[in-house]
């Protein structure tokens, strides 16, 4: 059952108070990952979601994102297409800049990584103010695809992620 799956992915999720500064609950998704049971369930989660949808690629965002968008691509035969920091990938890219809470930072891709009419499914860990989601998919439409849906693992709700990548659909496996 759907319930009993996300019950043990969260209560595989570790809270660090106060991490990476005071104030902060960090989700620490590591022990999930360590897991095999839930790891595959997150995957089996997220891919039956989007089943019988044309995906044609899957976009993960660095870091975290590439381990369950690579995963993913290859349960949905799909390709895998990563969403870099600056300076990471050899050839042309694309950028795009994002506001974060104080100051800004980006994502490239390559720019031949996608064509046009690609529906892609964008992937990461955890969502919280969006911006990151939001550059991503702002990638996908500046490379002629289609950003189908943002996939992630967690959802901050009380942050406004989700207002931020619409009217890109959201889905999440677990809600704080």
């Amino acid at each position: 059952m759907t319930i009993d799956r996300i019950e043990h992915i969260k209560s595989l999720v570790r809270p660090v108070p106060d991490f990476p500064k005071p104030g902060i609950l960090f989700r620490d998704i590591t022990p999930m990952l360590a897991e095999p049971r839930a790891f595959n369930a997150t995957l089996d989660i997220v891919a039956e979601e989007f089943a019988g949808q044309r995906i044609d690629a899957i976009v993960g965002i660095e870091s975290r994102g590439f381990i369950f968008g690579a995963s993913l691509a290859s349960r949905m035969a799909v390709g895998f297409v990563p969403a870099r920091k600056p300076g990471k990938l050899p050839v042309a890219v694309e950028r795009v800049e994002y506001a974060l809470e104080y100051g800004t930072d980006a994502l490239e891709m390559h720019r031949d990584s996608l064509g046009a009419g690609r529906r892609v499914l964008v992937v990461d860990d955890v969502i919280a103010t969006g911006g990151t989601a939001w550059a991503a998919c702002e990638l996908v439409r500046r490379l002629k695809a289609e950003p189908v849906a943002v996939a992630c693992v967690i959802e901050l709700t009380f942050l406004p992620g989700r207002g931020r990548v619409a009217p890109v659909p959201l889905f999440t496996v677990v809600q704080y």
